[in-house]
């Protein structure tokens, strides 16, 4: 079942009242309730929201990830469960134990499906990909090359075709826009390695020692071209302006539920995540050699 995403903008008290998730809007004093089973995601995005420790704990308990938004309305802390799976010291120490030669393994994998997926979408475009998928075939073990960065210089100028767009944290639209679909990408990919027991602080290449999530930022890689696409859609329309809107917001939002395509499988992305998560699991404990990693589905990329 796909989880719901619950997106709350306006001053509203939330309690939980038999494992229901109550809402009272604090403007109008209506009232609604949702079951927290229902529940994959909450983004919490006004300074006059307030909410009990009951909700944040009956949350965490049903593996759903909380993100608070600061007074720019952009992410700014993930809350997510500790316990996702009942084994899960034992897929701790074999993530623990992993061998550098298969954490390199791993990320050629990673970085090969990245760069496929941003072929694809450029092709779905209508754009020339060819370059990148040459690249994908030349990504060594660990990617000592750095094909990741040759392809993404090319990615983006092509996506785009503007000579002075730089991918930046803080810079000029359509950063913002990519910067908030993958920090909602970020949060669902880091529920899917609680769900399946991983440790998010604990990555394959990004080991940041300020970076709690560096496992769900290796693992989101090849999933980053689903948030580009939308980007882009927006972009095109002429949907982008100087800020990030909050209907620009719910399109992004929108990500979780689009389509994917793993081993000729169609499934929203959600789904497929915890497939991916899952197929990483097994990896460790040496039951499979490969990472199950999204493409951009034919029908999709039509």
């Amino acid at each position: 079942m796909i989880k719901r995403t619950i997106y709350f903008s306006n001053p509203a008290r939330l309690s939980i009242k038999l494992d229901q998730l109550l809402v009272q809007n604090k403007e109008t004093g209506e009232e609604r309730q949702v079951p927290v089973e229902d529940i994959g995601f909450v983004i919490l995005d006004h300074p006059q929201l307030t909410y009990t420790h009951a909700v944040l704990q009956k949350l965490s308990a049903n593996n759903c990830s909380v993100m608070v938004c600061d007074d720019k309305h952009l992410p700014a802390a993930l809350i997510h469960p500790f316990q996702g799976n009942t084994i899960q010291n034992q897929v701790y120490r074999n993530q623990l134990e992993a061998s550098m030669p298969l954490q390199k393994q791993l990320w050629q994998q990673t970085i090969k499906a990245k760069i496929t997926n941003q072929a694809l979408l450029l092709e779905r475009l209508g754009k020339d990909g060819t370059s990148l998928k040459r690249f994908a075939t030349q990504v060594k073990s660990g990617d000592t090359t750095n094909m990741e960065a040759r392809a993404a210089k090319v990615y983006w100028y092509r996506l785009f075709e503007l000579d002075s767009f730089r991918r930046e944290r803080f810079g000029p639209a359509p950063n913002d826009q990519l910067n908030y679909g993958y920090a909602v990408l970020r949060a669902a990919v880091a529920r899917a390695l609680a769900g399946s027991g991983l440790l998010p602080a604990l990555g394959i290449h990004h080991h940041n020692k300020y970076n709690a999530f560096c496992l769900a930022d290796d693992i989101m890689e090849p999933y980053r071209p689903f948030v580009d696409n939308i980007v882009y859609g927006l972009w095109e329309a002429g949907d982008i302006d100087t800020y990030l809107s909050q209907e620009n917001k719910m399109r992004l939002l929108e990500v979780l539920t689009c389509d994917i395509a793993i081993n000729k499988m169609t499934s929203p992305l959600m789904v497929g995540l915890s497939q991916t998560t899952s197929s990483l699991v097994q990896c460790f404990t040496g039951q499979r050699k490969t990472v199950k990693y999204p493409k951009i589905p034919s029908a999709y990329a039509a």
